[in-house]
């Protein structure tokens, strides 16, 4: 049985470094670290809240983000900022709880502000995730959301997930309302040169 990881890991992929966006827009692209806690809140907090209802923590609490970095610190995330002068415009995750009988799996989580969607950032992000991934060990790359991001589930479809399971109000809003969830699943060896797409909403 291998080691669990105890601390940050070691990426092969350079980081930062700028992209082009569909429309010609360049952001940046860096790992977060642990003093990004007040920058990521600010974007948490512009997010509609549409986008918040159904994530699975509240990113726009204080304590929420610091665990997060917390786990960035202690190797169980990696988490790719995008940023443009130098204020936050989204992220994408890869949350690995390396649990002996799932230490094969990462959960991906994504947002991206409003003002940047339709421009393939989503995707550029995600494409990052697929290429870190096995740098930490995971081998497949699960996705959650709820049944009425059809958009989303769309996308990801197309993307190469395939649907795992619907679990029956499985997740609960901020207003009490209670949803189903569904799970989606990629292997990380599977169409690897392609990128995942966007996922607004899925849970963070």
């Amino acid at each position: 049985m291998s080691e669990l990881q105890s601390g940050p890991v070691e990426l092969r992929r350079a980081y930062p470094r700028s992209v082009s966006l569909g429309d010609a827009t360049q952001v940046g692209l860096r790992l977060m670290d642990p003093g990004d806690v007040h920058r990521l809140l600010v974007f948490a907090r512009s997010l509609p809240e549409d986008d918040l209802q159904f994530l699975r923590v509240d990113i726009t609490k204080m304590l929420v983000v610091m665990l997060w970095a917390q786990n960035i610190k202690a190797g169980q995330t990696v988490t790719v900022l995008a940023e443009k002068e130098r204020e936050v415009v989204g992220y994408a995750s890869v949350h690995h709880d390396q649990v002996s009988w799932q230490r094969h799996l990462g959960e991906l989580r994504i947002q991206v502000a409003p003002a940047y969607r339709g421009k393939g950032l989503g995707t550029l992000l995600g494409r990052e995730i697929f290429a870190i991934a096995p740098d930490i060990g995971v081998q497949k790359i699960v996705a959650h959301m709820t049944p009425n991001q059809q958009q989303a589930m769309a996308l990801v479809k197309r993307s190469g997930f395939r649907h795992e399971a619907l679990l029956h109000d499985f997740v609960i809003d901020r207003n009490g309302r209670k949803n189903d969830l569904v799970v989606m699943t990629r292997d990380v060896a599977a169409r690897a040169d392609e990128a995942p797409a966007p996922t607004a909403g899925a849970a963070s």
